[in-house]
């Protein structure tokens, strides 16, 4: 029970870092672990960012928003979940830096040297909260 509760602070915590970094948010926040991101404001497609962040060893999927004007192939957003990362041990302190990172690759796409600065940072973070200990 703890776990997910933690699950959904983290989420609350991440829709809030996106929301003040100019992020839309579908429906304003979260109620569960998903957050749903509307991207039209930042002139990306979901799957642009789905396929940059990838890169940067950032797991989002693409996905359709209300009244979406893409494709379900390309898509307007994308969906963030706070699960996994809870499970390494992540708390709400680090939703911003985790939001940042993803605004660092959402921002500059196609900029590769800036991708892999983001994914060195990722790794870093993963390391410090690491699936298994010993």
């Amino acid at each position: 029970m703890k776990y997910i509760l933690q699950v959904k602070v983290n989420a609350a915590a991440m829709a809030t870092s996106f929301n003040n970094r100019g992020y839309e948010i579908v429906s304003g926040g979260t109620d569960n672990h998903l957050i749903l991101i509307d991207l039209r404001n930042k002139s990306i497609t979901g799957k642009a960012a789905e396929n940059a962040l990838v890169s940067a060893d950032i797991t989002v999927n693409k996905n359709m928003v209300p009244y979406d004007d893409k494709s379900p192939f390309v898509t307007s957003g994308i969906r963030v979940g706070t699960a996994a990362i809870t499970t390494r041990g992540l708390k709400e302190k680090h939703m911003d830096e985790i939001v940042e990172l993803i605004d660092m690759v959402i921002s500059d796409p196609e900029n590769e040297q800036n991708i892999k600065k983001v994914k060195k940072k990722v790794h870093k973070l993963m390391e410090e909260h690491p699936l298994y200990k010993d």
